[in-house]
Formats: structure tokens, C-alpha cells, sequence
């Protein structure tokens, strides 16, 4: 009787999970033999579908990111953070209710601000601007007009003895001006007659042309020397509004009431987030459902990557069989076809993502560059408000699309790599 060494009692080892020969295994089945290169071709499909999923996601949000911080930029770098409004009474001690204003602790600046609609003409053109009375140390304080001078400069604005205008570059292109032409201003609300009220017509010289990249901006404001403003618009000495400038936009609310406080009269408080709240509400709701619709995109990759692994079983089921013949367990077969899903999608996020980042960094000149090509116009200033494609990428929204996409293309393959795990080595090579 012939003894047993303790060597061959002992049950057969198991390999880790994850060893190499699944890795090598997995790559094989990747490749495209000559007879069944259709399958190879749909984990291309596959792969190219989460890659423009991951990169058109990832530059849709950049851009509309970049959109939302342009215009934000532009409108709180014009416009006042705060408007101080009087109630009851005209504004006529707007400079020690600006002084008081200026003096609260976070207010960068308090701006009295005549403001009224007129219509400007040249010998060109001619069309509707709103005029704004503002002082000289004002407008460069304030923020993008006083540092986005093209032309002409803004010394002495409120000291010439003969007023001049600054205006925006495209009012400038639209009327055929340069600096030193003459802007006509007409006003209905002109001098009071017998016979009613005349329209003012005045001329004055263009002191300045600026530019802050806002097509509604550049094409429709037109400023004057505060006085000469107040005379113009019959304002006896008295403002429109204060402009107040603070240092944190986001923190107005904390600020309202010590500013009420500090203009120590009856007065209504407008922020900028009430003054835009439709137009921002609008952004976010489209920011939104675009993520959401474009989410459906890596959605359907990620099922592509499901049906391509089910027929990559049905095609390799021989193959399957031996191995499961020959001691591969049924976790090792699951685990291959797991490989080869998340290898499909981790390859499909890691290029999208390059590619969307490069996007986004040539974002703008991709776009001149198609304009060129198509000689047409993409994202008109007039519709769109700014003269340049803005993309700015938030790295957490670009995390979440990242992980996203991964877990979606780890879940799809699931079910295949179950399904292979599940096939009958003797039915496989019986039919085979």
C-alpha cells in the first residue's frame, strides 16, 4: 500500500484577485482576432462613447461657469453693489449721506449717481443710451470703466470747462466716433415753456472711449461730469441714487442695515442680486438641466459598455469553458470580464478629461478659428453679451463627472461579468 506524501492531500491553491494571468487574460480578450474584429470595434464605440460624454460635459459646465463669472464680473464691476434710493425727498445732501455711506466698515465706495435715458446721435447714426452722472474719482474707483480706457484718457473729466463724454467702444463703432468728435444728446424732459416742454439738445466732445468686454454695456452707456449731468436732467442739486461698492459682493445682506443706518434718512436699499435675481435664477435652471441632460450621455456609454461585454461572452464562451476547464474559478472569470469594463471606461474618462481640459484652455480660439473657417458668427456679442467665449473649470464639478463616470462604467459591467461567471463549461464546448 503506497502512502500518501501530506503534499498531495492538501486542496489546490487559490490565486489572489486581480492576479496577472486575469490581467493577461483580459488584454487578450480585448484584442480582435481577424474573424471577430467587430467586437473590437465595439469596445472602440464604447470607449469614444464615455470619452465625448466625460469631454463634453466637463466643457458645456466650464463654459457655462465661465459665462456666469464673466457677466457677474461685468455687471457688479459697472454697476453699484447696493442702490441707495430716497424716499419722500429728493436726494439733495448726497454728498454727506455718501461720506456717512462710504465710512461703514466693508463699503469700498459710495458714488452719488445722476442717471437718465437719452438719445444719442452723430452725423452717422443715432440710438437710445443711458446716461450716467458720475465724478471723475468715482468712475475710476468703481471698478471696470475707470481701468478699460482704449482711447482718450480720463484726467480732468469733471474739470474741463467744456463737458465732454465717455462712451463704450461699440456705441463708438455704431456712431462712427472717435475721441474728439461730437456726441449729440437729446433729452424729451428738456426746458419748461409756454408752450410745454422742449426737448435738450446738446453736443459734446468724446473725452474717452472704454471697452469692458459686455456688449450691453460697451453699446448703451454713455457718462457725464455729475454737474453737468444734474443740468442736463434738471436735477436742481439733488442725485438719482448713491452707488455703494463693497468689498464682498456675496455679504450685502449683512450690510444693509449699518449702510441704512449710516444715510440717517428714509431710504430704499436695492441690491444686485435683487436687481438680476431672474437672469441669475435663469443661468443656475439652465446650468442645471444641461448637467443633467448631458449626464444621460455617460449613461448611455456606460450601457454601450453592457451590451458590448455581453456579446464579448456570448463570442468568447468557448474560451470561457476551457478556462473554467482547465481551474479558473468562477470569480476569476468574473473578475476578467470586470476588467475589461472598467478598463474601457477608466481609458474612455482619462482621455475625455485631457481632451475637454485642452478645450477649455483653447476655448475661445477654437471658436474664432471655426468662425474663420465657417465665416460666420459664433456667440454674437448682441445676443450672447460678451465679446469673448469665456470657460472656467470648477475642479469639484470636474471631480464629481470624473468619479461619476468611473462608477458608471464599474456598475456596467456587473451584470456581464456575472453572466460569464455563470456559463456551463459543458453546454459552451458541446454547442461550440
Amino acid at each position: 500500500m503506497t502512502e500518501t506524501s501530506a503534499d498531495d492531500t492538501k486542496p489546490p491553491r487559490r490565486t489572489a484577485p486581480f492576479a496577472p494571468f486575469e490581467w493577461l487574460i483580459a488584454g487578450r480578450f480585448l484584442r480582435a482576432r481577424r474573424r471577430e474584429g467587430f467586437i473590437s470595434l465595439n469596445a472602440i464605440l464604447s470607449f469614444l462613447g464615455v470619452l465625448l460624454g466625460v469631454a463634453v460635459l466637463i466643457i458645456v459646465m466650464a463654459v457655462m461657469n465661465g459665462f456666469r463669472q464673466e457677466l457677474l464680473t461685468k455687471i457688479l464691476g459697472v454697476n453699484g453693489h447696493i442702490i441707495v434710493q430716497p424716499v419722500g425727498s429728493d436726494l439733495t445732501d448726497y454728498e454727506a449721506v455718501a461720506e456717512r455711506i462710504s465710512k461703514v466698515k466693508g463699503v469700498r465706495l459710495a458714488a452719488p449717481l445722476v442717471e437718465g435715458q437719452a438719445l444719442a446721435s452723430s452725423s452717422f447714426n443715432a440710438g437710445g443710451v443711458l446716461v450716467r452722472g458720475m465724478r471723475e474719482a468715482d468712475i475710476k474707483k468703481s471698478g471696470l470703466v475707470g481701468t478699460s480706457v482704449q482711447e482718450g484718457t480720463l484726467e480732468g473729466f469733471d474739470q474741463d470747462p467744456k463737458p465732454g463724454v465717455v462712451i463704450g467702444r461699440r456705441l463708438a463703432e455704431q456712431l462712427g466716433l472717435r475721441v474728439g468728435d461730437i456726441l449729440t444728446l437729446v433729452s424729451p424732459r428738456g426746458a419748461v415753456t409756454p408752450m410745454g416742454t422742449t426737448p435738450r439738445i446738446k453736443g459734446y466732445p468724446v473725452k474717452a472711449i472704454f471697452e469692458v468686454g459686455m456688449s450691453e454695456y460697451d453699446a448703451v452707456f454713455v457718462y457725464l461730469p455729475l454737474n453737468e449731468a444734474q443740468a442736463y436732467f434738471n436735477r436742481d442739486g439733488n442725485v438719482s441714487a448713491i452707488e455703494v461698492f463693497v468689498n464682498d459682493p456675496d455679504n450685502t445682506d449683512a450690510l444693509r442695515p449699518p449702510v441704512s443706518e449710516a444715510a440717517a434718512r428714509q431710504v430704499i436699499l436695492v441690491d444686485w442680486k435683487q436687481r438680476n435675481v431672474t437672469f441669475f435664477s435663469a443661468l443656475e435652471v439652465e446650468r442645471n438641466v444641461m448637467f443633467l441632460i448631458l449626464t444621460l450621455v455617460i449613461l448611455v456609454a456606460a450601457l454601450n459598455i453592457i451590451s458590448t461585454l455581453i456579446m464579448m461572452v456570448k463570442e468568447k464562451g468557448q474560451a470561457v469553458a476551457i478556462l473554467r476547464t482547465i481551474g479558473a474559478t468562477r470569480g476569476s472569470i468574473m473578475r476578467i470580464f470586470v476588467i475589461i469594463g472598467a478598463s474601457i471606461g477608466f481609458l474612455g474618462t482619462l482621455v475625455g478629461v485631457l481632451l475637454g481640459l485642452l478645450v477649455c484652455r483653447y476655448v475661445e480660439e477654437i471658436r474664432q478659428f471655426i468662425a474663420w473657417v465657417t465665416n460666420t458668427t459664433i456667440f454674437s456679442p448682441e445676443l450672447y453679451f460678451l465679446s469673448r467665449l469665456p470657460a472656467i473649470v470648477d475642479w469639484s464639478e470636474t471631480s464629481a463627472v470624473i468619479v461619476m463616470a468611473l462608477v458608471l462604467s464599474l456598475i456596467a459591467t456587473i451584470y456581464p461579468a456575472w453572466r460569464a461567471s455563470r456559463l456551463d463549461p459543458v453546454e459552451a464546448l458541446r454547442y461550440e
